[in-house]
Formats: structure tokens, C-alpha cells, sequence
């Protein structure tokens, strides 16, 4: 009996069905123009982008110039590639411009489809992003699809790692750029840091494509980009800290060895703050528990852990006056690991050996952050179903399943499983020989290299031929798989590997057609054509009558999504093909979802060795746990997110702070502002509201007016005065520091000064920032504990990380006002030499930013790459100078 769901289904069609439905329209209007647009010649074209790139201008909709933008996006797409996009290519476009993931399946063209909301975004002058898994795809992509824009007179351009700066400028500058995810959040962060914005690279964050959209915005989210470099040297705070751990008794914490952790008890916390307090680590009437005694408490913890947890010559010997760490699985010395967080530092603070500097971090986003920053974002894959929640909720994306071309024809078989993985492979070795035999080409897809290779030496023995593909080489990598549907090839891959390049039975003709003439580069191109052609469709028959491309995937993935991956390598266009899952009892996914009920009723059923049970019960409980899985990974995922959007809240405000500064040519209002902010604070601090003269903390007043404000005041004798009171004291401390800072900008000259407030206003937000960010993960590691103590630990950080960032104003306030108080007029040779080393000290952070992984910036005059004498000191790490692309310690630096 069929449900009430299933009837109104068959009745009124899915919820995706009727939005396919509702777009039927416009396709047609698009295809009502493709005659006229067929009559223009190649200029006509051109001019026809420029008409509507004039009427974007006037105000007019994309909406509504959509038909004409894709039937010439289309015709455009004939000339250049010879390939005319199909109607549900144009459907995918529209939902695409619309904001939405366009989930097509493999084979349909999605490279393609990505250029005509490309082109019209592309209209309005404010540069389009697609968004690649990887470089190769990106250069691919960029060059390939370049000439469809190229047709319409857009241009192009492309971002990868190790560009020269003026190529990377000129690639955003492009009407439509083609960038890895990597890449494009580096470059968000690097221009974050720099001091001119003529230096920035990215123009804004208008319109995005992200293909292989799960991938990026689920797989990879979880990690963090951070540009990270050396911190300020905090030895003599570890030298300070360490001598209060001897002094702790056993009341004042206590320990847990299997976490590696310590916790302070109440007694202990008071020991501590006293201590520290006597000692003058910690300010008068500063309290532990104060949001700015974060990192105070973090060293403390971590002093108390290197004294407790770590035993020299058990965790640690010190040798050659330097703490090495010791593996406790083989007793090896690790030397060259630290440990992370300062704990490494407070090791050789209690050793007494020198302390190296920890490394910080200078900028860091997540990928859901930085994709969320794009006014408009979309994405295409062949399988978001399965994360349609997640993608609405974190980025309000709606996924569109998008029809095929033509129907698919796949056969997808019950899952088979074994009781013993030995069971298990000896099946699919036998289903490979089989399916080898009558020339059918196999996918076979393993959860890891290890089992990729295992299989390999598999087949090694039975002598069957073999590509087994890696994801070290992209170009390597796409040319097995345009390869593995040709008659009898048998291919092993992992999960990440095939990605953008399809499987065509017979072979792909491009890729064989570049071959032949690379080859014989004196054959005649169109002759290697044809013959190529006239070879690949009597293969693709061949492989048709043996049944298509058969996927035989090894083990299922915790993500469903990953296994209709695999799977949809198989039936694209209509191909017919078939794909099975071998799966065994003792497979990571089977026992999680609990394979002793499952042995129990193999048993019962008398299954003989080498039986493998074939049942949709099977399934069906593997897609629960699948499911339980994913949603188990979705809730961490969210949960990192909701802790880091209360940093990214804060990161958008300074880096938009930033950019004012950097577009703003005379900041001497906001220095201004800030100034008389600072004299506020001090009135309040020392002359408290209400209070009467002889209240009034005169002594702090004139000592804080000279070192903040460069000011002498006769506080004592303004206290005197009569009729004088907290706002007569306010408003002459702003004349005379507003009087100082006029002296000032005529000593210096009003193009100087402006030149000089811009940038100790950048340094300081730069330095303050970073540290900013270390508070913020230290109070991130503790802030955990606290529910133990039943509150919520979101919302203590949300709290705390509020008023550090409020303290963090504050004090770059003071530190920019003092700064300026300080300054003075000099000769006009003093001025430019100081200039320039305010230049110098601002573009440091950038520089070491615009360097990462790539050679070192030269430290010699007359720098020569072929002459190692003029390299400087490269580190072990840094790329080799020589423009090798290996790391210094593989190339030049290598140890003989």
C-alpha cells in the first residue's frame, strides 16, 4: 500500500521537481534567441557584451538580461570549444546565478555550466570567482574555459601558489579569476596585512562558484588557514612564572595523568594570584580570574605541567643544552619536534637551557568564514543531497538536483558483505578477473593508500595490469582516469583521487589526440584527429557490449556522500555501467555499527566461508549509520564554527578598520578622537565623577599626562583652583594635547604627519590584533572547564572574548596617542630615514606572509640564484633559493 508521501509525490512532483519546473520558461526564451545570436559575427559578439555591461550600468537586473547573457554564453561556448550546452546545463547556470548548489551528476558538463553565471555576474565589473579543488584544475580550467570569455571579450585570469605579485594583481583584476580555496583565503589574509592598498591583491568578494563544493565547504572546513610567524620574546615571563611551580604543594591542584592535564584547586588559584601578585607578574588589583589574566593563568598552567607531567630522561633528555623530546612508543629522541601551546618553552624554563621563541599566529579564517564573506555564493558537485542541511545552515545554499542529459543506465547492486576482510578480498579478486577477462574496465575504490597497495600486489601476482592512482600528481592523475574506461584497464583509486576529469569508455579523445602530437609533432593535427575518433568509437562499442565501466568499491566511507561519488564515476551520459560494494565484519563503518548481531546472523543463516550475504536490510542499516556518522561530524563542525564566528565578528570589524585607514588620507580627526578618548579615561581614573578636589588623585594624573600624553600639568595647582572641576580639567587637557599635536604638524609638515599617524595606527592595530588572537586561544583551551562548573562554555567565551577585544581598543588607543606624544619634528633627512623604517617595520609581517612557501627573501645585496654565496642563511624549511621548488634542506642545504 503506498504512503500518503509517495502518492502526492506521484501527483504533484517533489519539492525539487516543481523548481526545475519553474525555470522551464526561461530556458526556452534562451533557446527562442539562439538563431539571432547564431547570425552575429565574432565582433557583433563582443559588442553585445559591451550593451549589456552599459545597461548593468543604467540600473538594469541580471534577472532580466539573463536570457540574452547565456544564449550568448552558449554561442560563444560553439565557437571556442565547439560544444552547445544542453537545457539542463542551462537550468544549472540559472540556479547558480540565483545562489544555489546545482547537484549534476559525473559527466554532465559542470566545467561548462559554471561560465554563463560567470558571464553574467562578469557584467556588472565587479570580478567572479570559480573556486578549484586544486592548481592543475585551476590552470585547466582558466585556459579551457578562457577562450569561451575570451569569445565575449572578458578576460581571465588564474591564482596559484608562487605567482609573482604583479601576475596574482593582474589574475584579480580579471573579469572572471579561477583560484584554489587555499589560495583565495591566503590572499584574504595577506592583504589584511598590508600597509598600502595598492599592495592588496582582491577586490572584493562578490560573486563565487565553488566547484566540488562538499569538498571544500564540509571536507576541508575543518581546518583553519593561519599564517603564522615568530612571537615577541617571552623568556624572562616562562624564567618568572617557572619559579613559583617548586613553591605549589599538593593542596594547591590536582593532576590527570591520562589527560596530561592539571586544574588548580580554589587554595591553589589564591597561592597563585598572591604569588604572582608579590612577585609583579600580576598588575595590582588584577584578578586570575580577570579576562586579561588569560595568558598569565595559561603560563602558570603550563609551568605546573612541565614540573609534574614531564620527567627529564623519560618524556625528555637535555642534551647539547637543548630539550629533545622522547617517543614513548620506541624510546627514539625526536629531535627537531616541539611541543606546541608553550609547554616546549616551559620545559626550558625549569631546565635552564636557552627558551626559543614559540611561533604565533599572525591571521588565520576558516573556509566557512571566508566563503560566507561573498555577497553572493554558489556551487556545483555531483553529490550534496546528503548535506542539504548542513550547506542551509551554515551558508544558506538550497541544493538543486539537477536532471541528467539522458537517463542513466547504471546497474547498482545490494552490498555484499563477508564475514572476514581476508574473505573480502579474495571476492573482489575474483570479481576483478572475471570482469578483466571479458575486457570490462574497472574503477576499484579503497579508503586509504595502504589498502591501494595491498590490492596492487594482489593483482601483481595474478599478473593482471594495473594503474593504481595517488593524489601526489594531479596531471599524473587525471590522465589515468581519462584512461581507466578504455577496454580491460583496471584502475585502483582512493578517494581523492579523479576529481575533475571524467571517465569516457573508449577513451577521451583530447588527451590522445595531445599524446599522438606530442609524440610526432610533424603529423597533421585534424588527420590524428580523425583517426583517434574512428579508434575511440570502436572501443567505446567494444566496452558498451561488456557491460560499461564497472566501480568496485572496497569499503564504505563514514560519508555517504563519498561513496555516490565513487559510484557516480560509472553511467555518465547515458553509458550503461555497474558498480558494487564488497564490505566485510571487520571494516571500521561494520563495526561501528555493530558487526557481532550482524555475525550472529550470518551464523543462523549457515554461511560457509567465503559466502558473502546480499540483502537492502544490509543497506539500508549502513546508509543509519552512515547518517549517524555524519550528523555526529556536522555537530563538531558547528560547533568550531560557533567559537570561531565570535572571532570572525571581531576579525571583520579591525580588518574593515584597516581599509578605512588605508583609503582614508587624513586621519587627524580620528587620531583626534582617540586622544581625547584617552584623556576621558584618565579624568575618570583619577578624578572620579562626584568626587572633590582633595579626592582627586593628582600624582597619577600629571605622571599618566607626561608619559601618555607628552603634557606637563600643574595638576596640584589646577586641584587649587576654584571653580575648577573634573570637566575644566578635561577640556584643558584636550586644548593642550590638541595645541602639542599643532606644534607637531607644522615642525613636520601635513603630508609627514598624515604619512606618520597612518602608519603607527597600522602597526599598532597589527601588533595588538596578534596579540588579540594568542588571548583568544589561550582562552579557548581553559574556557572548556568551565562546564564543570555548569556554565555554558560558548557563552563564558563569547562573554570574555568581548571585553578582551574591548581592552584590546582601549589599549591601542593609549599605545597610538603615547606614540604620537612622542614624536618630534626633525630635520628633513631624520624624517625620510624614518619613514622609511616605519615602512620597513610595517611590511614585515606582509613579507613574511608573501613568503610562505615560497624562496626566501635575499638578505645579500646583488642576490644571485646560480651563486650560493650571495643566498644569505635560507632556513631548513624555506623553499631552496636556487627556484628549484624543493625545500633547502632536500636541494642546497642537504646533509651528505
Amino acid at each position: 500500500m503506498l504512503g500518503f508521501n509517495t502518492i502526492a509525490r506521484k501527483v504533484f512532483g517533489t519539492p525539487n521537481d516543481r523548481k526545475v519546473k519553474s525555470v522551464r520558461r526561461i530556458v526556452e526564451q534562451i533557446n527562442a534567441l539562439e538563431e539571432a545570436t547564431k547570425a552575429r559575427s565574432d565582433a557583433e559578439l563582443i559588442e553585445a557584451t559591451q550593451a549589456l555591461k552599459a545597461r548593468v550600468a543604467a540600473g538594469e537586473a541580471l534577472d532580466d538580461l539573463l536570457p540574452e547573457a547565456f544564449a550568448n554564453c552558449r554561442e560563444a561556448a560553439r565557437r571556442a570549444l565547439g560544444l552547445r550546452a544542453f537545457d539542463v546545463q542551462l537550468i544549472g547556470g540559472i540556479f547558480l546565478h540565483r545562489g544555489n548548489i546545482a547537484e549534476m551528476k559525473t559527466g554532465e558538463g559542470k566545467t561548462l555550466v559554471a561560465t554563463f553565471p560567470a558571464y553574467l555576474n562578469a557584467l556588472t565589473g565587479r570580478g567572479v570567482h570559480i573556486v578549484t579543488v586544486n592548481d592543475y584544475l585551476a590552470r585547466r580550467d582558466s585556459e579551457w574555459m578562457g577562450k569561451v570569455y575570451a569569445k565575449l571579450g572578458m578576460t581571465t585570469g588564474v591564482v596559484v601558489p608562487q605567482q609573482p605579485e604583479d601576475e596574482k594583481r593582474a589574475a584579480y583584476a580579471a573579469d572572471i579569476t579561477y583560484a584554489t580555496n587555499n589560495e583565495l583565503g591566503f590572499d584574504y589574509l595577506r592583504d589584511n596585512m598590508k600597509s598600502e592598498l595598492a599592495d592588496m591583491y582582491q577586490r572584493g568578494h562578490y560573486f563565487a562558484v565553488v566547484d566540488e563544493v562538499d569538498s571544500i565547504l564540509i571536507d576541508e572546513a575543518r581546518t583553519p588557514l593561519i599564517i603564522s610567524g615568530p612571537s615577541q620574546d617571552r623568556s624572562d615571563l616562562y624564567t618568572a612564572v617557572d619559579r613559583i611551580a617548586p613553591h605549589l604543594q599538593p593542596e594547591h591542584f590536582s593532576l590527570d595523568e591520562k589527560q596530561r592535564n592539571v586544574t588548580f584547586t580554589e587554595e591553589g588559584n589564591e597561592f597563585i594570584e598572591e604569588w604572582l601578585e608579590t612577585n609583579g607578574i600580576l598588575p595590582e588589583g588584577q584578578s586570575l580570574y580577570d579576562p586579561e589574566s588569560t595568558t598569565i593563568v595559561h603560563h602558570v598552567t603550563q609551568a605546573l605541567r612541565a614540573h609534574k607531567l614531564f620527567v627529564r630522561d623519560q618524556q625528555y633528555i637535555v642534551r647539547n643544552n637543548e630539550v629533545v623530546l622522547i617517543d614513548e612508543f620506541t624510546g627514539r629522541m625526536m629531535a627537531g619536534r616541539r611541543l606546541s601551546d608553550g609547554l616546549h618553552q616551559a620545559i626550558e624554563a625549569k631546565e635552564g637551557v636557552p627558551i626559543q621563541p614559540e611561533n604565533t599566529t599572525l591571521a588565520s579564517v576558516t573556509f566557512q568564514n571566508y566563503f560566507r564573506l561573498y555577497e553572493r555564493l554558489s556551487g556545483m558537485t555531483g553529490t550534496a543531497s546528503t548535506e542539504a542541511e548542513e550547506f542551509s545552515q551554515i551558508y544558506g545554499l538550497d541544493v538543486i538536483a539537477i536532471p541528467t542529459n539522458l537517463p542513466i543506465q547504471r546497474e547498482d547492486e545490494h552490498d555484499q558483505v563477508y564475514r572476514t576482510a581476508r574473505e573480502k578480498f579474495e571476492g573482489i579478486l575474483e570479481e576483478i578477473k572475471a570482469a578483466h577477462e571479458r575486457g570490462q574496465p574497472i574503477l576499484v575504490g579503497t579508503t586509504s593508500i595502504d589498502k591501494s597497495e595491498m590490492l596492487s600486489e594482489m593483482l601483481k601476482k595474478e599478473g593482471i595490469p594495473h594503474n593504481v592512482l595517488n593524489a601526489r600528481q594531479h596531471e599524473q592523475e587525471a590522465k589515468i582516469v581519462a584512461e581507466a574506461g578504455r577496454l580491460g584497464t583496471v584502475t585502483i583509486a582512493t578517494n581523492m583521487a579523479g576529481r575533475g576529469t571524467d571517465i569516457q569508455l573508449g577513451g577521451n579523445v583530447e588527451m590522445r589526440v595531445l599524446e599522438a602530437l606530442a609524440a610526432d609533432p610533424e603529423a597533421d593535427p585534424a588527420e590524428v584527429r580523425t583517426r583517434i575518433e574512428a579508434e575511440v568509437a570502436d572501443e567505446k562499442r567494444r566496452v558498451i557490449e561488456a557491460g560499461g565501466l564497472f566501480v568496485l568499491a572496497t569499503e564504505r566511507h563514514e560519508s555517504r556522500r563519498i561513496d555516490n561519488q565513487l559510484r557516480g564515476r560509472s553511467g555518465r551520459q547515458g553509458d550503461p555501467g555497474r558498480s558494487a560494494f564488497f564490505l566485510s565484519l571487520e571494516d571500521d563503518l561494520m563495526r561501528i555499527f555493530g558487526s557481532e548481531r550482524l555475525d550472529k546472523v550470518l551464523s543462523t543463516l549457515g554461511m560457509k566461508e567465503g559466502e558473502a550475504i546480499v540483502h537492502p536490510w544490509v543497506n539500508k542499516s549502513l546508509e543509519k549509520a552512515q547518517g549517524k556518522v555524519e550528523a555526529r561530524n556536522f555537530d563538531i563542525r558547528k560547533q568550531l564554527l560557533k567559537f570561531d564566528d565570535v572571532m570572525n565578528d571581531q576579525r571583520k570589524v579591525v580588518f574593515g578598520q584597516r581599509l578605512e585607514i588605508m583609503r582614508a588620507e587624513d586621519l587627524a580627526e580620528t587620531v583626534r578622537d582617540m586622544r581625547h578618548q584617552v584623556i576621558d579615561d584618565l579624568v575618570d581614573l583619577h578624578l572620579p565623577p562626584k568626587s572633590y578636589a582633595e579626592q582627586w588623585d593628582t600624582d597619577g594624573l600629571r605622571r599618566d599626562a607626561a608619559e601618555k600624553l607628552g603634557l606637563d600639568i600643574p595638576a596640584e595647582a589646577w586641584a587649587e583652583e576654584d571653580g575648577v572641576d573634573q570637566e575644566v580639567v578635561r577640556e584643558r587637557l584636550y586644548g593642550m594635547s590638541d595645541a602639542l599635536m599643532e606644534e607637531k604638524l607644522e615642525g613636520f609638515g601635513a603630508d609627514t604627519m598624515r604619512q606618520i599617524e597612518k602608519q603607527f595606527l597600522l602597526q599598532s592595530i597589527d601588533a595588538k590584533w596578534r596579540e588579540h588572537l594568542l588571548r583568544l586561544e589561550h582562552l579557548r583551551s581553559v574556557v572548556g572547564f568551565r562546564g564543570y562548573a555548569q556554565r555554558d562554555p560558548l557563552n563564558e567565551y563569547k562573554t570574555e572574548a568581548f571585553t578582551l577585544f574591548e581592552s584590546m581598543l582601549d589599549s591601542l588607543r593609549a599605545e597610538v596617542t603615547q606614540k604620537l606624544s612622542r614624536v618630534r619634528p626633525m630635520t628633513e633627512e631624520e624624517q625620510q630615514d624614518m619613514l622609511r623604517q616605519l615602512a620597513m617595520q610595517s611590511h614585515a609581517a606582509s613579507v613574511a606572509a608573501e613568503n610562505d612557501g615560497k624562496r626566501p627573501t635575499p638578505l645579500v645585496d646583488g642576490f644571485d640564484e646560480t651563486n650560493p654565496d650571495t643566498w644569505g642563511n635560507p632556513g631548513r624549511n624555506d623553499n631552496c633559493p636556487c627556484g628549484s621548488g624543493k625545500k633547502f634542506k632536500h636541494c642546497h642545504g642537504k646533509l651528505v
